[in-house]
């Protein structure tokens, strides 16, 4: 395909994301098995403009003047795809799978007429108007940073697993595709993302993801994994296991020694653990499925108990920016419900000098401290500890700093420390 075949297939991909509501990855999917004609190439340079579109989509409409489907896809192609209003009309004229040539008014604002610093800082931030406020909340002076630091394209952070390899190993194996040492997890390694049309290496095609040397995982969820601060021999609980990552994680962690128990209230989120747990060798992982009956025996008996919560997902904008703007009140709410749900569920499970880990992938503090703090409210017998005395055990005290409002708990940004946004807080239980 052409550019400007690929540039209307970006605002057909956009039409239907925005006006049908239909989920990104399903929108990109039903436009390819309908131009199968279309390579892999023009798949991905498609797929990279549309996200950069619904990654930034209040500034690039600002900047338009307009955001309908074809100005959000135009803006994308210039402010974040390396195209020019020059290059655009070049490839438009002529063209009959091509947008219409651009107008004046669109060339204008393509070349700057709008500026953005004018704009007010929910827009300038491309978060939602209506959570804006708990943003700024959080965040103060730093919140337009933050917002911005959650439009740039993800990298792809792989996990080594170090049952069946070790850092220098895996990082030898995948060099060629670009792989480098994170910068603050020790087993992570970083493939970062690629301007314009680059593509991303398909890593589970390669010998190292088929073996189980290495899993994809954000080098966030590696650090929270780590700071659970798992040993060898414990009984560990992932109390919502999802697909299990972290469970992966943790059972690297404690050597494959002990006990990792792997749950969910939903069956088919779990289903993937089987099979990965088998491909990592993590043997100690021992998957329960729901209902929550079937983990009585574990109940006053786990050294530590991992609540990976529902959230909004906030923290994962850049991979998911779709999510960002389908986000609403009720929704928070429903999670903030299901928050103390599942808290009040897994503190049962932990032993008397045993401790709960509470995670998000939330950069809202009505998701994280907010919960933490009524948890405490109501359960005297647990306490909060400082999480970031175990951060500076395990990352050292030049790596980079996560956020703390209360110097316990972290919250995680990719601002602040280059990952996706993760909230992390240990309560020990007394009694």
């Amino acid at each position: 395909m052409r550019l400007g075949g690929r540039i209307q297939a970006v605002a057909e991909v956009l039409e239907d994301i925005l006006d049908r509501k239909t989920p990104a990855t399903m929108a990109l999917r039903d436009w390819g098995k309908k131009h199968r004609f279309a390579g892999s190439k023009d798949r991905s340079a498609i797929g990279n403009y549309v996200h950069d579109a619904l990654r930034c989509k209040s500034s690039i409409a600002f900047r338009m003047d307009s955001e309908t489907p074809r100005a959000l896809a135009i803006g994308a192609a210039v402010f974040f795809g390396g195209q020019s209003s020059d290059s655009l009309n070049e490839a438009f004229e002529g063209d009959d799978h091509a947008p219409a040539t651009l107008s004046t008014h669109e060339i204008a604002n393509l070349n700057g007429a709008i500026d953005l610093q004018g704009a007010p800082d929910w827009i300038q931030a491309d978060v939602p108007e209506w959570i804006w406020p708990a943003f700024e909340n959080n965040f103060s002076e730093e919140a337009v940073v933050e917002g911005q630091a959650l439009t740039q394209r993800p990298p792809l952070d792989l996990r080594v697993n170090t049952i069946k390899s070790d850092a220098a190993a895996a990082h030898n194996a995948l060099k060629g595709h670009g792989a480098e040492p994170c910068a603050i997890s020790p087993v992570g390694l970083r493939i970062n993302a690629l301007a314009g049309d680059g593509r991303l290496p398909n890593i589970q095609i390669e010998e190292s993801y088929l073996t189980g040397a290495v899993e994809i995982q954000d080098e966030g969820s590696q650090i929270v994994s780590l700071l659970v601060d798992v040993k060898p021999g414990e009984r560990v609980l992932d109390y919502c296991a999802g697909a299990g990552g972290k469970s992966l994680a943790l059972a690297a962690d404690m050597e494959n020694k002990g006990n990792v128990y792997g749950f969910d209230i939903d069956k088919r989120r779990l289903a993937p653990l089987y099979e990965r747990a088998q491909r990592a060798g993590a043997s100690i992982i021992d998957v329960r499925q729901p209902p929550s009956e079937g983990l009585k025996d574990l109940v006053g008996k786990m050294d530590r108990v991992f609540v990976d919560a529902p959230c909004t997902g906030v923290g994962t904008w850049r991979r998911k920016a779709d999510a960002k703007w389908r986000l609403n009140e009720e929704a928070l709410q429903r999670r903030n419900n299901e928050q103390r749900s599942v808290l009040h569920s897994a503190k049962g499970f932990v032993r008397p000098g045993g401790f709960l880990f509470y995670v998000t992938c939330s950069m809202l503090a009505e998701e994280n401290e907010a919960q933490v703090y009524a948890f405490l409210e109501d359960n005297k017998n647990f306490t909060l500890l400082s999480a970031g005395e175990v951060w500076e055990e395990k990352f050292g005290a030049d790596a980079p700093k996560p956020w703390s409002a209360d110097g316990c708990t972290l919250t995680l940004t990719p601002s602040s420390t280059n990952t996706d946004g993760f909230f992390f807080a240990v309560m020990e239980r007394q009694s």
